[in-house]
């Protein structure tokens, strides 16, 4: 057994002793996305990266890529896209002026993606324009009041990539700059109201602890994790899953 198993296995031990019935948010999202992925939607998948869910849960998207009448990935990041395991049409493009025509899709979804949005207005306008009236864009995304981007903002930029392959694995290549620009509910909500949408979930959840991986350190934080579980301490929780459902009326733009 590695080291790395070992330490996981404390941390479950932990985590089974101090907030029992925390959950993955990956698994928050992944509930949300089989309530949305039917045989008759037509999907894009924004910022798709290498993968739509976890690797480890392989066989639950194979499942949903399979259930739904098309999907569609798109990602600038052209090695993360040659990658991508499980969707066959995949397109190299910016959110900023996405290609595809008016109204031709139910779903856009984004899984830790709206974090990396430089100018939100405009690639939230671009994502109505894409969906039809009445279509839904799902996204997972941090809570910008929570510990982890408050952490991430003190970190300097020279370290962000050795630290995030220490806690997650994750190589310095997968990492990319984050704006956190529509990463508040009245951020989003005000998003929301400015581009023709309606707030269909507002989510705010909390998610396995950052410091897994050194035991004494996710024993403390496992306890501010149980207090982010209660209702007092809901405005720091570390995640955000948002639905929007894009309004069947007609919206203007105002210009000033």
């Amino acid at each position: 057994m590695s080291l790395r198993t070992r330490l996981f296995n404390i941390y479950w031990t932990l985590r089974g002793a101090i907030a029992p019935s925390l959950r993955y948010s990956q698994y928050w999202y992944e509930e949300a996305l089989k309530r949305y992925v039917t045989p008759s939607v037509e999907w894009v998948e924004i910022g798709c990266g290498h993968a739509v869910l976890p690797s480890w849960r392989a066989n639950e998207e194979r499942q949903l890529v399979k259930t739904c009448k098309a999907i569609f990935g798109i990602d600038y990041d052209l090695p993360s896209l040659k990658a991508h395991r499980n969707i066959s049409k995949k397109l190299r493009g910016d959110v900023t002026k996405l290609p595809f025509r008016n109204g031709a899709f139910d779903l856009v979804t984004a899984n830790m993606v709206v974090e990396h949005l430089d100018h939100p207005d405009e690639q939230f306008r671009e994502i109505s324009r894409i969906l039809k009236p009445n279509g839904v864009f799902l996204f997972h995304t941090p809570n910008a009041y929570g510990y982890g981007v408050i952490l991430s903002k003190i970190v300097p930029e020279w370290l962000k990539g050795k630290l995030i392959y220490l806690l997650e694995g994750r190589q310095e290549h997968d990492v990319f700059p984050t704006h956190y620009k529509a990463n508040t509910e009245a951020q989003v909500k005000a998003l929301a109201q400015a581009n023709g949408f309606e707030v269909l979930q507002l989510d705010l959840i909390p998610t396995d602890a950052i410091f897994a991986m050194f035991p004494p350190l996710a024993a403390l934080e496992l306890l501010w994790i149980r207090l982010l579980m209660t209702q007092p301490f809901r405005n720091l929780r570390t995640n955000m899953i948002v639905a929007l459902r894009k309004s069947a009326k007609p919206y203007h733009v105002a210009l000033g």
